[in-house]
């Protein structure tokens, strides 16, 4: 069953948008909507409950296919900021540059998301 949608693909690809435009500039809420719609599109291109991908304080998603985990902290877990995250889902940042800055915490032997990095509905433009 695909995950279930609570940002509106529409509004959710306006933020992207949005933010695209004008990072730098970008209202919270904008951030926020464009940050949730991303994980939700994640999801969806990489189901699963193997890795937790954190995006503190906008939200959190599990995806990629692979074991489960049920309780207490997850053994894959990704972690960055807003800018981080929008910059990697829209292509603007490499997966591995990012880690290697460390503006990304991934911990775990399934929490490399660079083969669903940029994502395609969300990617930039030009």
């Amino acid at each position: 069953m695909p995950p279930r949608r609570r940002t509106d693909p529409v509004e959710g690809r306006a933020a992207v948008a949005a933010w695209l435009a004008a990072p730098d500039d970008a209202p919270r809420a904008t951030v926020r909507t464009a940050v949730r719609f991303t994980l939700e599109e994640l999801a969806a291109v990489a189901p699963g409950n193997a890795v937790e991908v954190r995006v503190p304080p906008d939200g959190a998603v599990q995806a990629v296919a692979g074991p489960r985990h049920t309780r207490g902290t997850p053994p894959n877990v990704v972690e960055t900021d807003p800018v981080t995250w929008l910059g990697l889902v829209t292509g603007g940042i490499g997966w591995a540059d990012a880690v290697g800055a460390g503006r990304v915490g991934a911990s775990g032997e399934r929490a490399d998301l660079s083969a669903w990095l940029p994502l395609q509905a969300a990617r930039r433009r030009g």
